[in-house]
């Protein structure tokens, strides 16, 4: 009998070592399966350690249970993994955590996760799941946490989660989640956090929600919910935060809103339409962090106590109708100066009226942002707003201040942005506004402001803009203000009374887009120093005393597109290269011009060229109306004496034989010069193109037809008979590289041939009719302008946005060229300037990289040709690698480098040369934030935000993209991606998100 128990009890050990053996061999396999799904981009990763070398339970990432060596964590978090979730996944029976947060998995949730019968976490957010939320996760009935945050998720909250008596987390944020709240929800008495903001979600709020009575977060802003806050969510007085911004909520906070909740530190309700007063109880709301009331309709006199507050930081209400007009009604900030961590303060866009009181000025040290815009306040600024030390950003603008500029400003050392415009404010503008060394936009316009612009605005050496129009300064333009070299986007000095000659420092502002010093008294010529603004598109003088002609200088001002000049003194005949400027509107109307108006460019269209006023000029076109000019009329006497005419016929003679002797001699020296030139170029024919057949095809080289210009020549548009539209870069010899750039692009361009490069038609060397040099290089036309002003469009340009899908093609077709270059040319091509000005877009947008006047062909048994001493540092500064500054020679990487940048700039939609850029902050510092955080749409350009693929899907792409960037312009060239990685990773980007 002993025998027979003893070998039921081995039978039965047996049995339990064969099933764990099975069950652990179903965890293996299913790992594996897991595995064979996934897609580690970078290699090498954390899933390289899933193999048989080990047991699955020491693979990374895995975590399995002591007694039964069965898997129970699987920790897959931010390693930038893609693929899909293997329905395996549901055979790890005893899983009790699943976090594959932070990659890029797509495909749907499988419904086995529903097998998962001891899951208690699943942690997928931040990924591109799509599909419905499986309803078989209710079989889970351990389940406690569910997060699909930022995914591509559709369909509804399923209702059999009611089921779920254990779950404390929903998180669905960020995804198209569509149909109401689910009432059933209001079963799951465990639920802590519901959070399903930003999806698609309509219905009103269910008043059963107030049966929740552990519930600390409720988040539902972004959706389309309507209807009233039910009564029932008064009730749910353990809440945290209560987000109910940007939906179609109505209705009035009741007296006691403030009193049901004691415990509530975020309360959401901006963008909705809720009416009425905001309660005196809101004071009540001691824990309060953030208060959010901007863009409803709250009206009357605010009268909360906000003393009790004293954790409060942000606080904003504007855009509403606040405001009784009374006098006193500001007094509500008093009860803010007990609101010792306050940090921002919105009231912009109310009906406050009355003064600002003295006791602003004790309000928190911490606060950073104080906006009162556009309201009705009156009476003066208080000296007491100097105390708020920290302060970067004020704006009063849109008000009834009157007074001086308390001279204190100069003590809110921090101030980045000073917006004080359209008030009634008098006084001198104060000396102490040079302290404000970190101020980058100034505005004192529209107001009554008297003296001099103090030369202490020197001092402020971050000053990206300044406005000073409309008020009454006086004196001369203090030359210290032209040399803050950092002011950009615009200057405006207009409508003062400022004289003295414009300072010929003005040069100095490089980067300034816009400058308008109209309607003053300035006096004396038109510096020719004005020229070197080279970032000038808007040049407004109209309106002052200057006088002497349009300086010969301003024709390199090539981005110029608005130039008024009317109202002045000038005079002199009218300069034939503005025919060459880019001028969309040319006014010089009311000045003292002579001589015959030019034909071509802006003064061909009546409706760009205004030249009114001028009573000495002729000719122009027929719609201006001018007089015809004069034919000049010979003596007649000096033509018919006999005398006369046998000295003209002789020298004439004499002077043709001379002529022609010279030209002989000249054209056979320059036919050797040809020669000598074109023997540097490859020996295979080009299509032959005379000089005569490009002047006809460009109209004479006509400024109508220019369509870019550089620093070897200029770009013209023609048509040639043989071949169509072509572009036409004739060079300008007297650059000394001019040459050695037409020799390096022939060659480069003659025997390569790729989709994504610009087609070269021919390389024309010869002599002009006038027997000089001419050397021009002709390319089939790309009709779509290049990704430079994709990039930067003018605000008078219109055209299409360049979104996301454009962007990731236009980066694979300037990959694939690179990649063509580097390794399937014999010999590989160096580009050496890689830029977006380089590159041109035809009308399918397809890419074509262009320009290779800098470029390098590299032999192996040779090296590269042209060596850096004979060209100092390549490229174009902010695109240009780092090593080529210390000396090194053009490589490859240093492409790759170029690219990188180039990648990071199409993102972000900043220059590597933006003037945020400084103290070694650079566009790739900048750019590494996205991958750090909610940084997205902190760092990516706003266009490509705007994407039609749903928000984790787009996001995936970006921070997918921005890691190639990363990887491309790293420090040390070895470290740096090749162009062939570049194109595969960015072609499975592509796939991945743009099927």
């Amino acid at each position: 009998m002993r025998f027979w128990l003893v070998l039921q009890q081995l039978a039965l050990l047996i049995l339990i070592i064969t099933t764990d053996a099975l069950n652990n061999e179903t965890d293996h396999v299913s790992l594996l399966a897991m595995k064979s799904k996934i897609l580690d981009p970078f290699g090498g990763g954390v899933l390289s350690s899933w193999n048989e070398s080990s047991h699955f339970c020491n693979w990374e990432g895995v975590v399995c249970g002591k007694r039964h060596k069965r898997v129970t964590l699987i920790d897959l978090r931010s390693l930038g993994l893609s693929g899909t979730l293997s329905p395996h996944v549901g055979n790890l029976t005893f899983l009790r955590r699943l976090f594959l947060s932070n990659n890029t998995f797509h495909g749907e949730i499988p419904n086995e996760i529903g097998g998962l019968y001891r899951l208690r976490a699943l942690l997928l957010q931040r990924n591109s799941f799509q599909g419905r939320i499986p309803a078989s996760l209710s079989r889970c009935s351990n389940l406690m946490n569910i997060s699909f945050g930022f995914n591509n998720l559709v369909g509804t909250i399923p209702e059999e989660f009611s089921s779920l008596s254990m779950l404390k987390r929903i998180v669905v944020q960020y995804n198209n989640l569509t149909g109401g709240i689910p009432k059933s929800l209001c079963n799951i008495t465990s639920l802590e956090v519901f959070s399903a903001p930003y999806n698609l979600l309509g219905g009103t709020i269910p008043n059963n929600l107030g049966q929740l009575k552990n519930l600390v977060f409720l988040g539902l802003a972004g959706n389309q919910i309507s209807g009233m806050i039910p009564s029932s969510l008064y009730n749910l007085s353990n809440l945290n935060a209560l987000s109910l911004s940007f939906n179609d909520l109505h209705g009035i906070l009741p007296p006691y809103f403030g009193n049901m909740f004691p415990h509530l530190e975020i309360l959401q309700l901006d963008f909705n339409n809720f009416t009425g007063q905001l309660p005196n109880s809101i004071g009540n709301l001691t824990k309060a962090i953030m208060l959010t009331f901007s863009a409803n309709e709250f009206s009357g006199k605010l009268t909360v106590d906000f003393s009790k507050l004293v954790n409060l930081v942000n606080l904003t209400f504007e855009d509403n109708k606040l405001g009784s007009g009374d006098f006193d009604e500001m007094h509500f900030l008093e009860s803010l100066t007990n609101c010792s961590s306050l940090e921002i303060l919105s009231a912009i866009s109310n009906q406050f009226g009355g003064v600002l009181p003295d006791f602003v000025g004790n309000l928190s040290s911490n606060i950073h942002v104080f906006v009162l815009a556009a309201n009705q306040l009156q009476g003066r600024i208080p000296p007491s707003i100097g105390n708020l030390v920290n302060l970067s950003y004020l704006t009063l603008e849109d008000n009834r201040f009157t007074g001086p500029i308390p001279s204190t400003i100069g003590k809110v050392q921090k101030l980045q942005r000073i917006y004080l415009g359209r008030n009634q404010l008098s006084g001198t503008i104060p000396d102490s506004i040079g302290n404000l060394s970190l101020v980058n936009e100034l505005y004192f316009n529209n107001n009554n402001l008297e003296g001099t612009i103090p030369s202490s605005f020197g001092n402020c050496q971050r000053l990206i803009s300044l406005n000073l129009e409309q008020n009454n300064l006086s004196g001369t333009i203090p030359k210290e203000l032209f040399q803050v070299s950092t002011i950009s986007i615009f200057l405006d000095l207009s409508h003062n009374h400022l004289s003295g000659p414009l300072p010929s420092e003005i040069g100095e502002l490089k980067s300034l887009v816009a400058l308008d010093i109209s309607n003053n008294n300035l006096s004396g010529e038109i510096p020719g120093s004005v020229s070197s603004c080279t970032s000038l598109e808007s040049l407004f003088l109209q309106g002052n005393m200057l006088q002497g002609s349009i300086p010969k200088s301003m024709e390199f001002m090539r981005g110029l597109q608005i130039l008024d000049l009317s109202s002045n003194n000038l005079s002199g005949q009218i300069p034939t290269f503005l025919e060459k400027l880019s001028l969309i509107n040319l006014n010089l109307s009311f000045n003292d011009f002579n001589g015959e108006l030019p034909l071509h460019g802006a003064f061909a269209n009546s409706s760009s060229v205004s030249v009114y006023g001028n009573d000495k000029l002729c000719g122009g076109i027929p719609s201006l109306q001018l007089p015809r000019c004069p034919v000049k009329k010979l003596n007649r006497n000096f033509f018919f004496s006999s005398k006369r005419i046998y000295t003209i016929v002789g020298a004439s003679i004499l002077g043709i034989l001379i002529i022609i002797s010279s030209l002989v001699f000249y054209l056979r020296k320059r036919k050797r010069e040809s020669t000598n030139t074109l023997d540097l170029l490859p020996k295979e024919s080009f299509v032959q193109v005379s000089y005569g057949e490009l002047l006809n095809a460009t109209d004479g080289f006509s400024s109508s037809n220019l369509i870019g210009a550089g620093g070897f020549g200029f770009v013209y548009r023609g048509v040639l008979d043989q071949i169509g539209d072509v572009a036409i870069k004739v060079l300008n010899l007297v650059n000394p590289g001019a040459t050695r750039s037409f020799i390096a692009e022939c060659k480069v361009l003659k025997n390569i041939r790729h989709r994504n490069l610009v087609k070269i038609v021919t390389c024309c060397s010869s002599i002009d009719f006038q027997g000089n040099e001419f050397k021009a290089l002709v390319y089939k036309l790309v009709m779509n302008g290049n990704l430079e002003k994709w990039l930067h469009p003018s605000q008078d340009t219109s055209r299409p946005e360049f979104n996301l899908l454009q962007r990731l093609r236009v980066a694979i077709d300037v990959a694939s060229a690179l990649d063509y270059l580097h390794y399937q040319c014999e010999p590989t091509v160096i580009h050496c300037d890689l830029k977006p000005s380089n590159i041109l877009l035809d009308q399918q947008m397809v890419a074509h990289v262009g320009d290779f006047g800098l470029a390098r062909l590299f032999h192996p048994e040779m090296g590269i040709s042209h060596h850096r001493s004979s060209m100092g540092v390549m490229g174009t500064v902010g695109y240009a690698a780092p090593e080529y500054g210390l000396g090194s020679e053009m490589s490859m990487k240093g492409d790759v480098y170029s690219y990188g940048v180039l990648l990071l700039e199409m993102l972000t939609g900043k220059r590597p040369t933006d003037l945020m850029f400084v103290d070694g902050f650079n566009i790739r510092n900048f750019t590494s934030q996205a991958l750090t955080g909610n940084a997205i749409e902190f760092v990516m350009d706003p266009v490509i935000l705007k994407s039609d693929i749903v928000i984790g899907q787009r996001d995936n792409c970006l921070i997918a993209m921005v890691k190639i960037g990363l990887a491309c312009t790293e420090e040390l060239p070895q470290n740096r991606m090749n162009m062939t990685d570049v194109v595969r990773e960015l072609q499975q980007i592509k796939k991945a998100i743009f099927k």
